[in-house]
This record gives C-alpha cells, structure tokens and sequence, in this order.
C-alpha cells in the first residue's frame, strides 16, 4: 500500500519509518527543506534509538522517499504540530494546512488518519469539514479516523509497535479499515471507537499525569515549609496499593503534558477547575526554584553565577520542547544579577553541548541539578567544591546522595526538602535525604 504521512517530526518520522519498514511504500512530506534534504540522503535529525538505522534501510531501499507535497497514495496520515498559542488555546492552523494540501491529490476509497493531539471534535468538525467541502462524504467517499500515538522518547520505535492504541472513526468501518493498516506494524491491543472519544483519551492519558504531578509539586512545597523531606513522604505513602504519586521536580515540559490538558481546559473553561489549576501549578514551578535560588544565594553580593545541569525536558533525550528548565533560566535572567551556564550534551542549548561540567562550574557560587541525565549521576564533587565559589548544591530531582555531596564539602539542598531537622526517625535514624529514586515517571 501506498502511504502519504504529512509532518516528519519527533512522532511523523517514526511512524513513516515503520510502514516503510513493514511493506508500505511511503512518501514522507514536511514543509522543512533541512527535513527533507537530510532523508534524501539517509539521514535524520532526531536523536531515537534505532531510527537512523530504520531510516537509512527504508531509504536505500526506495521504500521511503522524502516531498515538499503530497502525492496520490491510498492513506494519508496527518502527523503535523498542535502548540498552544499565548492565550492557551490550541492552534489548528498545520493540520489546516496539511488537509488542504492533500486536497488536490485525494481519491474516493482513500483513508484520511489524524494523528496529532488534538482538541475533541477536530476531526469530526475541522477535518471532516473541510473534506466534506472539497465534494467529499466522510464515511462514504473517505474512510476518516483518529489514531494518537502512545510512545515516550527513547522507546518510540519499541513502543510503536507494542503500546495499545485507541483508533477512533468517523463510523465503524473507517475504524476497522485503519486498524488493519496500523496492524502491519503494531502488535498491542488495539480498540474501537468514535474519533471524539479517541481525541479525548488522548488528552485525559496526558492529563492525568499532569494532575499528579502538580500534587507532587504542592506537596513539595508543603514538605519544605514543615521542615521534612517529600521523597521521603512519597515513598512510604506509594507503599499504599492503591497510591501512585508521581515526582515533583521543576516543572513539567515536552509537548504532551504541557500542552494536552489545556485542550481540555479550552473546550470546558467553568467545569475543569482542577485541569486548570494543575497546569497553573505546573507552570510556577519554574518561579517557585528561581525563588529557592534567590534565597540560597542572597548572601552572595555581586553578580550570582549559577551553573544549571541539564535543559531538556526529561532526562537523556534531546528534546527540549516547552522545558521547565528554560523557562527557570528565562526567570533567573530577568531577575538580573544572575549569571547562568548550561551543561547538556543532549541538547544544542547557547553552547551547553560543547561545555565540559567542571570548566562550567569554575567560579560559580550555585550548582543546579535540573535534569538527572545518567552522565550527572556520579561526578567528582570534591574536584567540583574546588572549582566553585561558593560551595552550595541545588537537586531538584533527588537525584544524588546527600551524604556524598556534603563529604565533599558542598553544602547540599533538595527541591522538596526544606531545613534539616534533629528529630529522629523511628529507626533511630536522622530524617535526612536518601538522593534515591523511588519512582520513574518519564514524560510523554
């Protein structure tokens, strides 16, 4: 079968690459000409493990091939952008652009597949609108359908192929006609309904964790201002079987759980108060940290140089798409009298890739631990106490030792912690950080 995918980003290329790869001959279209001059010869730009061996086989191959347009094909399958604008409402205008672009080359018997995360009814009213004014009756003429991925960066290509999906169609038929396409490649559970109730899941699945990461957030604030440690709090709280909270940290970013709930809160602004406010907690968790900087280094006279590990979105990926941790930089700069260096190989962020952590943290009077990339885990602390001004630490992801840090002479703080206490804990223990892990809650 012939395949049309319109948008080759994080989730279009993927996807594109595992048709090609499964026996679909496809045609990848994307308004970028860096985009498609680098598939014409093989090459992505998107750090995902495996992808560039898939892409570089499918394209030698000749069953993967790169276009600014589209051109006739038996499905097509909309993978473009949906980013909030300022007022937080979804902005439709790429999967506009990309239904109209297929206008011109689309054929009675053809399957139209909306991919991107989407507010609930685009596809029954945007899409389908626009197709029924070029002449055509969706369910009819067209076989129209909803079909979000599930994957997170890192395992797009397992999870692809492995992940349930919930396929929505404009009626039953054009369900059962794109569930058997993405069969040729997908293995999970795959279920059945309208393309409203799709888009909706789409957003609740993001939305959910969104909610309980706001919780995490709230209650690490709440811990700091008790004195006690939220790590601590969660752990034993989530030995409950009916508890599962997830890890506060500086905000929330990537493109999923950012953005998603606020579709939502677009559709319903008066009846999804808590949707609402779990983004608005969210969103100040990047003030909230510059406020805990602020307050470590106010004995600091003169310019602050604070050096910040990590800027993408979640740990070792390359995406930095709506990261909290840019926007805590953007914070501490407006503030004025903050200095801010980046180390993140990861990521292309105002020369952070290049920086070496230790030539980075020389004469600085803060180290921030915003990402828990595995290259952070275990640096040398006592060659990063000599190198520093100011001996002070700032882990936002609990994810070092206390006990290590502070050996080394640094003055050690954790984001969900506030002031050590002298009780003890039962164990006859002191209630002090453990820098342990207790829980992984990667992001979409």
């Amino acid at each position: 079968m012939k395949l049309c995918v319109i948008g080759l980003g994080y989730i279009g290329l993927p996807t594109a690459a595992m048709f090609a790869s499964n026996g679909h001959y496809v045609v990848g279209v994307d308004v970028s000409e860096r985009v498609i001059s680098s598939l014409k010869n093989g090459e992505t730009f998107l750090c995902e493990p495996g992808l560039g061996e898939v892409v570089r086989w499918a394209v030698s191959e000749g069953r993967l091939v790169a276009k600014d347009s589209p051109e006739p094909a038996d499905a097509y399958i909309i993978c473009v952008p949906t980013p909030v604008r300022h007022d937080k409402t979804a902005d439709l205008s790429c999967i506009e652009q990309a239904v109209r672009s297929i206008l011109p080359v689309l054929r009675k018997g053809n399957m139209v597949i909306l991919e991107s995360t989407s507010p609930p009814g685009t596809t029954k009213n945007l899409v389908c609108g626009m197709l029924r004014e070029a002449g055509f009756v969706p369910g009819e003429d067209l076989y129209v359908a909803y079909c979000p991925e599930r994957v997170i960066p890192g395992r797009i290509l397992t999870e692809l192929v492995s992940n349930s999906r919930v396929i929505g169609g404009i009626n039953r038929e054009s369900a059962l006609r794109v569930k058997s396409l993405y069969r040729s490649f997908a293995r999970g559970e795959m279920y059945i309904t309208d393309t409203t109730t799709a888009e909706m899941c789409k957003l609740v699945e993001n939305t959910y964790r969104d909610v309980n990461i706001a919780l995490a957030a709230e209650l690490a604030i709440i811990c700091e201002n008790l004195g006690i440690n939220v790590w601590e709090v969660i752990r034993y709280a989530n030995r409950h079987p009916r508890v599962n909270i997830h890890e506060p940290g500086p905000g929330v970013g990537g493109h999923c759980i950012a953005v998603d709930p606020w579709f939502i809160v677009q559709q319903q602004p008066e009846t999804a108060r808590i949707i609402h406010l779990a983004r608005r907690i969210n969103d100040s968790m990047p003030f909230y940290v510059a406020g805990r900087i602020k307050e470590l280094l106010k004995g600091i006279s003169g310019e602050k140089r604070v050096c910040v590990l990590g800027v993408t979105y979640k740990p070792d990926v390359d995406d930095i798409r709506e990261s909290p941790v840019i926007r805590l930089i953007s914070v501490l700069r407006a503030e004025g009298g903050y200095s801010v260096v980046t180390v993140d190989r990861h990521a292309d962020f105002e020369g952070s890739r290049e920086r070496d952590l230790y030539e980075a943290a020389r004469g600085c009077h803060l180290l921030v631990l915003a990402v828990n990339h595995r290259e952070f885990k275990h640096p040398d602390f006592r060659k990063l106490r000599e190198r520093m001004a100011y001996p002070c630490v700032l882990d936002t992801r609990n994810f070092w030792n206390a006990g290590e840090v502070e050996a080394a002479g640094l003055d050690y703080h954790l984001l969900g912690w506030g002031k050590k206490t002298d009780e003890e804990s039962p164990d006859g223990g002191i209630s002090v950080p453990t820098g342990r892990r207790f829980r992984n809650t990667e992001e979409c």
